[in-house]
């Protein structure tokens, strides 16, 4: 029996998630089980279980740790609208980078519900410099999600050109029609 190259070296979460994404990436959802993932990570199976309690559980942590992985902009004292944009750009990127992660996550909303994730608490930190009224945070970041993902939906479903220089055009006048909406309502 070969001897693990992994011996004493500590698996992290966040090698699971990342090496999770890659294999999700491959195969897609259905592709990723906790055997696949153990041996692309050179453990035995059953050391997983010490830091998740199941492929859906895994799936809920990729889920809720995706916007880690995208460069969401900083408060750095840049307009809401650079910001929003900013965004917008770093979600759509993201699911080009990983459709198949993107379509589970958007078919399993539950796993992005909780308004205390990153990507949530930022977009609300945006829409606070727009000047939207607290009451109204959770309802316009719900909408705005929700036009950004239509979009998203309607590419990766094929409603639009398959010229990427062509949805970029689309995607950025998208943002555009969504900063002006909002201009025009919190002004």
């Amino acid at each position: 029996m070969a001897v693990s190259a992994r011996r004493g070296t500590p698996l992290t979460i966040e090698e699971i998630c990342s090496t999770a994404v890659h294999l999700i990436d491959e195969g897609g959802v259905e592709g990723l089980s906790m055997r696949k993932l153990a041996a692309e990570l050179d453990v035995n199976p059953m050391s997983l279980y010490h830091h998740v309690e199941s492929k859906e559980a895994l799936l809920g942590l990729v889920c809720a740790t995706a916007a880690e992985r995208m460069h969401i902009p900083p408060d750095d004292g840049a307009s809401w609208q650079d910001q929003l944009k900013a965004l917008a750009l770093a979600y759509h990127r993201h699911a080009r980078e990983h459709p198949a992660l993107w379509g589970y996550l958007h078919t399993h909303p539950q796993l992005i519900a909780d308004h205390r994730l990153v990507l949530w608490q930022t977009l609300y930190r945006i829409l606070r410099l727009a000047g939207v009224p607290e009451p109204e945070l959770r309802r316009t970041s719900e909408i705005l999600n929700a036009f950004v993902s239509g979009f998203i939906v309607a590419e990766t479903q094929g409603h639009m050109s398959d010229d990427p220089e062509e949805i970029d055009r689309n995607f950025d006048t998208a943002v555009h029609l969504i900063i002006n909406g909002m201009v025009s309502f919190s002004g």
